[in-house]
């Protein structure tokens, strides 16, 4: 079996061939070039059997037309967006995620977020670097006996409830299954969605972006939510309508965001190539909107690091190998497709 991997480190490259036992891999530090995007790049050989990609290589039908033997995709990912999903079921490849790598590693990103926000730690750094310090300017408040809503109970929205109740946060929490035995065991409360926006006081999001979750929050879930309340994303920037947030932050409604992701997060890196290609005023729009996004001082945003641990890495790699192993030997595991 033929493996090709794409946006590979250095050092992931030295892991993954010390434990590779299939004929030499395909490297390449890159993204996944797509035949329809026009983009110059050096495409994977044809004739390899397996793909491994991380999120920022968009796998098309096109991409997957151009590789004709290829018969498995092993993203080191747990969102699984960035791949056609039906192309592959038509052309019968098997996909393969790796679920549960970063539970503790997001959700320690997530409240590292959240007391950023609640203590105003980046506007801290920056008085102190700018010589100025205004204490009145800086008070923050505390998270004890505030609530939370977290949306989204898998791996890591149960780990962040586990940390918020170590905080002696209230919970609440939404998801389309529910668990008693773990609200109990946990010590938090299922709610719908109405409740969890009208009585937390930070929302936080944990779930996959699907056709269903896009823009779960907008401008009528935003209006339903308690003035000055603040969101946390740490999952996929398509959960949020990035207009109608930046609506909530201008009118009050909203107190501040966390974002470790956003909605067309790629077109920060490609603003250069955007003013060289055909003129795609979505593509623009969408480009001026995340800057003027950002330049909000009640938006702390990291760069999609929520997952950068070493730990994390690691294991991403190891669940990555396992997934190869068990689709080579008949047996796929960890499937989404």
């Amino acid at each position: 079996m033929r493996v090709a991997f794409f946006e590979v480190k250095d050092w992931e490259r030295i892991y993954l061939t010390e434990r590779l036992p299939h004929d030499t891999p395909y490297f390449a530090a890159g993204t996944l070039p797509d035949p329809g995007a026009g983009r110059p790049a050096d495409s994977a050989p044809r004739d390899i059997d397996a793909l491994s990609v991380f999120i920022h290589s968009q796998v098309t039908q096109q991409v997957l037309e151009s590789l004709p033997n290829l018969r498995f995709i092993a993203t080191r990912s747990t969102g699984f967006d960035h791949i056609d999903l039906d192309a592959c079921r038509q052309r019968g490849i098997a996909v393969s995620n790796v679920p549960s790598y970063g539970e503790n590693t997001v959700a320690e990103h997530t409240i590292a977020l959240l007391l950023m926000m609640s203590r105003k730690v980046h506007q801290s750094v920056a008085q102190v670097r700018g010589g100025r310090v205004d204490l009145a300017e800086l008070t923050g408040f505390d998270l004890q006996g505030k609530t939370i809503g977290v949306i989204g109970v898998g791996h890591i929205g149960l780990h962040v409830i586990r940390i918020a109740r170590g905080f002696g946060m209230r919970v609440l929490a939404y998801d389309v299954r529910s668990e008693p035995f773990l609200a109990d065991l946990l010590g938090f409360a299922y709610a719908g969605m109405e409740q969890l926006l009208a009585e937390s006081d930070i929302v936080t999001l944990h779930c996959p972006l699907t056709e269903k979750t896009h823009h779960l929050l907008g401008r009528a879930e935003f209006a339903r939510m308690k003035r000055g309340a603040l969101i946390i994303n740490t999952s996929r920037g398509g959960l949020v309508d990035t207009d109608a947030l930046v609506g909530a932050l201008e009118s009050g409604r909203l107190g501040g965001a966390g974002l470790d992701v956003l909605e067309g997060e790629e077109l920060i890196k490609e603003e250069k190539q955007l003013l060289q290609q055909p003129l795609d005023v979505e593509r623009l729009r969408t480009a001026v909107r995340n800057r003027v996004l950002l330049a909000r001082e009640d938006v702390v945003f990291t760069p999609h690091n929520a997952f950068n641990s070493r730990e994390a890495l690691v294991r991403i790699l190891e669940v990555t190998l396992a997934n190869l192993e068990a689709f080579r030997a008949g047996q796929p595991v960890h499937k989404v497709c």
